[in-house]
């Protein structure tokens, strides 16, 4: 089987996404969601983190939520339709895919990726990993949360998104191997509701 590469399936996320934005930004976020997004803010503010970067950031939900609760954010997201409402809510926001984070290093003192690097193959994993360590300021605090499964990879024939999306369903294993590449893992769990498996990882760049 040849391996795929995130190039190989970047245009038709963003293909799907584009066509997606409006109905995404009326949904409501489950509740687990939303718990684990209050738990990361409180280590925010344990922390005294100031500036968070939020990779994947749809229409900007979680950006908005962050920004109300006293934060400097940033969002990227692959889809200038998603971005287009990112900047409606008042979000500094950039198109701008997770293997192609062009900040400065150290400049953020957070960051935040729900359900974005499923679409990641693991051949370029370790480099969006890398990426997102280089842009944080050393000892800063990364929440990243993503469905997993057992280890396969491949577009989803069943999606009921057009195109039919990429996704890279991680073993437990798998995705806490590739963060300590990069990252001390703080605290990992999973959550299992209705038929899915949720993996949480709250992440520290060293030093």
């Amino acid at each position: 089987m040849p391996i795929i590469r995130y190039q190989d399936v970047l245009s038709d996320l963003r293909v799907a996404y584009d066509r997606d934005a409006a109905d995404r930004d009326v949904l409501e976020k489950t509740f687990w969601k939303v718990a684990e997004r209050e738990a990361f803010l409180k280590q925010l503010q344990v922390a005294g983190c100031g500036r968070l970067l939020e990779i994947g950031a749809g229409t900007g939900q979680d950006s908005a939520y962050f920004m109300d609760h006293g934060l400097d954010v940033v969002a990227v997201d692959l889809s200038p339709a998603m971005v287009q409402r990112c900047r409606a809510k008042g979000i500094e926001a950039h198109v701008m895919d997770s293997l192609s984070l062009d900040f400065a290093p150290g400049s953020f003192d957070a960051a935040y990726a729900l359900n974005c690097l499923l679409h990641v193959p693991n051949a370029d994993l370790p480099s969006v990993l890398r990426g997102i360590a280089t842009v944080l300021a050393p000892g800063g605090l990364f929440f990243l949360g993503v469905y997993g499964g057992g280890g396969s990879e491949g577009i989803a024939e069943q999606d009921s998104y057009d195109p039919p999306r990429f996704f890279s369903w991680r073993t437990d294993e798998q995705i806490q191997q590739f963060a300590l590449r990069d990252f001390d893992i703080l605290d990992f769990h999973v959550i299992e509701q209705d038929d899915i498996c949720f993996q949480s990882l709250t992440l520290r760049r060293p030093g």
